[in-house]
This record gives C-alpha cells, sequence and structure tokens, in this order.
C-alpha cells in the first residue's frame, strides 16, 4: 500500500479522498488548519498546520521526513478565497502563499522522500486548462487592485508553471476537476456565495466524481513526465500556459521570494 501526503485534507475533496485511501489501506498523512479529522480513520496521521506559512511547510516537511522516510504519492489540495488582500505571518499575500508557494515548498522539501519510491507521483488541484489570469511579474503580492478572482487566477496559473518546471523523479499530474461542491465560501460575500451555491445544485458535481480518478493516478503513474487533464480531457503539453520559460522565470521569482522571508541565521558564539 501506497504512502500518501494530502495537502488540504481536513476539508472537501481533501479530506474525502484522505478518508477514501485510508479505508482501501494506504498510510495517509494529512495537513490541514483544523485541530483533527473528524471522524478519525485509522491509517491516518493528522498534522495540523497553517500552510501559508513558510516555517509552518518546513515543519511538516521535517516531520514527515522523520517518520516517512518513502512518500508514494502528495496531493495537493489546500486554497482559500479571500475577499480582500491579507498577508501572511512572512509578509507575502495569502492567496498565493497558501494556493501556490506552499506547494512548491511541499513539492520540493519531499523530493527526497519522494525519489526513494518505486513509482511516485504528484497531484497539483488546480485550474490547468483556464487561461484567465496570469503572475504579475512586477506586483505578484497583489499590492495594487487586489480581487479575490485576480487572486485565484494568478496562484491557478502559477501552479500550472510550478508543473511544468518541475523535474523531479515523480510524474506530476495538474488536475482541473471542473465545478465541484467542495470548498468554504464564507469569505466571499454573502450575493456570491448564494448565486454559487444555487449554481451548484444543478451544475456542480459531488466531490466523489471529482477525486475518482486520483486513486488510479497513485496506483498507476503515467508515463509522462508531466500530464494536465482538465474535466477529464487530457491537454496538449504545449499550451501557453505550461511555457517553460515562464517556468524558469517563476522559479526564479520564488527562490528570491523565498530568500527574502527566511530568517536570518543565528549568530555564532565566540
Amino acid at each position: 500500500m501506497a504512502v500518501v501526503v494530502i495537502s488540504g485534507g481536513s476539508d472537501g475533496m481533501g479530506r474525502a479522498l484522505a478518508v477514501q485511501l485510508a479505508r482501501r489501506g494506504d498510510t495517509v498523512v494529512a495537513i490541514g488548519s483544523r485541530a483533527s479529522l473528524e471522524p478519525e480513520v485509522p491509517g491516518t496521521t493528522y498534522l495540523q498546520a497553517d500552510l501559508s506559512s513558510v516555517a509552518e511547510n518546513q515543519r511538516v516537511i521535517a516531520e514527515i521526513g522523520s517518520r516517512w522516510p518513502v512518500v508514494d504519492a502528495l496531493l495537493l489540495f489546500a486554497n482559500r478565497t479571500s475577499r480582500h488582500r491579507a498577508e501572511t505571518v512572512d509578509g507575502l499575500e495569502g492567496t498565493f502563499a497558501l494556493y501556490y508557494l506552499s506547494r512548491y515548498l511541499l513539492g520540493h522539501g519531499l523530493a527526497p522522500q519522494l525519489d526513494r519510491a518505486a513509482h511516485p507521483v504528484i497531484v497539483n488541484v488546480a485550474g490547468v486548462g483556464v487561461t484567465r489570469g496570469g503572475v504579475r511579474w512586477d506586483d505578484p503580492q497583489l499590492t495594487r487592485d487586489y480581487s479575490v478572482i485576480t487572486a485565484q487566477l494568478q496562484a491557478g496559473r502559477a501552479n500550472d508553471l510550478l508543473g511544468a518546471g518541475f523535474s523531479g523523479k515523480a510524474r506530476y499530474i495538474l488536475y482541473h476537476p471542473g465545478f465541484t461542491r467542495s470548498g468554504n465560501l464564507s469569505p466571499l460575500p454573502l450575493l456570491v456565495r448564494t448565486g454559487i451555491k444555487v449554481l451548484a445544485r444543478f451544475a456542480a458535481q459531488p466531490i466523489a466524481d471529482a477525486i475518482r480518478p486520483i486513486p488510479g493516478w497513485i496506483d498507476h503513474p503515467p508515463a509522462a513526465q508531466l500530464t494536465a487533464i482538465d474535466r477529464g480531457r487530457e491537454l496538449p503539453p504545449d499550451l501557453p500556459t505550461l511555457d517553460p520559460v515562464a517556468a524558469r522565470r517563476l522559479a526564479e521569482l520564488t527562490a528570491t521570494m523565498l530568500r527574502d522571508v527566511a530568517p536570518p541565521a543565528p549568530e555564532r558564539c565566540p
């Protein structure tokens, strides 16, 4: 059975998948912001963490590395909408930090454990296939013209580039399940929340349908290094939103960003 790490494992699709995989016998490490995964499921370890924090990502990466030397699959779900711009403890825009940067940190931080697996896979559940939005190269922290849609679209396109630039042993799957009855709508304005809930009754798929293909990818990862799937349809690798040049540019921007937020090294005693 597989060892599976799930970010965003306390709610929605991440929680449902954690329960499903644990019940079939996998060892599941679910990371989420809530105090526990209820009901507790045998085979599941729950790690509470604020994944919008760089230090919290580093903490759970270190704990996972010390307890599970091999990780077969990393499933990335963590995301949260914010009506107003908010900064994290690191001074980063919150959506970018949680939706994109935590996925960057977990994917790279757990690379040694993934590399030890026979057939490792990363599934990044975001919005591949969507062409709206893009990385604001001159203002990635959205200090100007912030909106919840702008923030979500930017982080979504950043995840596209994260997959396009990944070069580890793991096969990387960018997966857009489509409109699903999942996610916390409370940060959105009342009228928007109401409209989404009404639309979801008629147009959204249940969570079970959205996560259905993922266990199969864990058991039998694709042969290609990168696979992009939008609502059941495999996308061509030459999509403009998967541009490898832009992926390298984002990787450099992210590395610089992380250097800027890293705590200073402690002074040595004479």
